[in-house]
């Protein structure tokens, strides 16, 4: 983590460091920058019982990965972790909330979710995602799980025409074998929308497709948030050798 944290300053001249929250005051401090991004910044509708903060049933049982910027003293980003175990716990996972989850029980006991992946608005240059992706990559191998799923979120902005046309594009070439699909509880009306335009997948989407993710199925819609979700699913051993070799420090 020290060596992460000295390349990050190399590159941004901040003094950046990952790690998962260590007590109620960091995650509150990310619970608050959720709540800023996607509460403020999004139009998401959050059901906020303390003002400012994005906090739900699941946030007790994740862990929470945090980038600080030390110099600041700011949580300038996060994303939560809910393990295996901890969804037992829980009761699921989160993902459940949107998606038939059924063909991929076989997995559980080696599958990590991730969510609300989250960075302040004076840090998206990159090294935070990268921070963030590095540490996520740490946790999967210091904890031996091979999995690791979530709900990749396109803004509905234009009612869903660019959603339906990402989904559309993306299913020709990364869509799931179909032993691994999930299926959406609220289903994007696919069939009324345009499925024709030239969508741009947003950055997060992006860098996971390019690490070796499928995508699960056809996504769901979450009318809290205003997005399509799409469902990804990644095999740590199946990233791609490049990503492998930078965030997990393969030298295969």
């Amino acid at each position: 983590m020290l060596q992460q944290s000295v390349q990050a300053r190399a590159r941004t001249g901040r003094n950046l460091h990952v790690a998962v929250a260590s007590c109620e005051t960091e995650i509150l401090a990310a619970q608050k920058l959720r709540y800023r991004v996607f509460a403020e910044e999004m139009g998401a509708r959050l059901d906020a019982r303390s003002p400012g903060v994005d906090r739900d049933i699941f946030d007790p049982f994740c862990e929470h990965l945090i980038v600080r910027d030390e110099d600041a003293g700011r949580i300038v980003g996060t994303y939560r972790i809910l393990s295996p175990s901890a969804a037992r716990r829980v009761g699921g996972y989160y993902s459940e909330n949107e998606f038939d989850l059924t063909r991929l029980l076989h997995l559980r006991s080696r599958m990590v979710e991730i969510g609300r992946s989250c960075i302040d608005a004076d840090y998206r240059n990159g090294a935070v995602i990268t921070l963030l992706w590095s540490g996520l990559a740490r946790y999967m191998r210091e904890n031996g799980y091979d999995y690791l799923i979530g709900c990749a979120s396109v803004s509905m902005a234009d009612g869903g025409h660019n959603a339906a046309s990402l989904y559309n594009r993306l299913q020709e070439t990364h869509l799931a074998p179909p032993e691994y699909r999930v299926f959406p509880r609220c289903p994007l009306p696919l069939a009324h929308l345009r499925q024709d335009m030239a969508a741009e997948a947003p950055p997060l989407i992006k860098g996971y497709l390019r690490a070796g993710a499928w995508i699960c199925g056809e996504p769901a819609w979450d009318p809290d948030f205003n997005t399509a979700d799409l469902p990804i699913l990644l095999s740590m051993n199946q990233v791609d050798g490049k990503y492998a070799r930078h965030f997990m420090g393969r030298q295969d």
